[in-house]
Formats: C-alpha cells, sequence, structure tokens
C-alpha cells in the first residue's frame, strides 16, 4: 500500500512544480511543454514521495512477496527508533533514481528548450 508520510514535502513539491510550469509557460508560451512539465513533475513527485519504502527496504530477493504483518511491523518499530534510518542512502536505489530522473530531465530539457 502506498502512503505519503510527509503531507508537507508534497505540498512543497507540488509548490515548485507550479513555479517550474510558470516559468516555462512565461519563457516558452506553450500549452504543450505547460503540460509535459506538469507530467514529467507529477511522475518525478510520485516516484520519490510515493513508493511504499518499507516493502522496497527488505532484501532485494524479498521483493517479489507481499510484505508480511512482521516486516510491517519491525519497520515501523525500526524508525521509531532511529530517523537517522529514513535518511540512510541505499546505493542501488541512488543510481537507478540517478540514471532514471537524469534521462527524464535532460529528455525533458531537450524538449521545453527547442
Amino acid at each position: 500500500m502506498a502512503h505519503v508520510g510527509n503531507d508537507g514535502a508534497l505540498r512543497s513539491s507540488l509548490i515548485w512544480l507550479a513555479v517550474v510550469m510558470v516559468i516555462v509557460g512565461v519563457c516558452t508560451q506553450s500549452l504543450t511543454k505547460i503540460m509535459v512539465t506538469y507530467v514529467v513533475g507529477i511522475l518525478g513527485i510520485a516516484g520519490i514521495l510515493l513508493p511504499d519504502w518499507d516493502f522496497f527496504d527488505r532484501d532485494f530477493s524479498r521483493w517479489c512477496y507481499p510484505i508480511t504483518a512482521e516486516e510491517r511491523a519491525s519497520a515501523v518499530a525500526q524508525r521509531q527508533v532511529s530517523l537517522l534510518r529514513r535518511y540512510r542512502i541505499y546505493p542501488v536505489r541512488l543510481v537507478v533514481y540517478t540514471i532514471i530522473y537524469g534521462f527524464a530531465l535532460h529528455k525533458w530539457w531537450m524538449f521545453v528548450s527547442n
């Protein structure tokens, strides 16, 4: 089950997306480019804020199986004990995000700047 743990982060992200859309609209005067900016921004925000990180913070081999109640309870307990765990850097996730978001931003920029 996907959920947003921090409504403030979602609200802030949506405000920044609106700012970027206004800038794109003022600079390009193209409704198509504004809409592409909106879609890319919403997908980017959803990719970062909406995933069920408790599911993905398990061993990679367990991703094919539903999260058990014990695993969910353990994740909640660990989150309450250490807030630093929330900000751990996962190398595989970082590489995948860098590749996907870098490609998406490059394609978006090439579209908007032409």
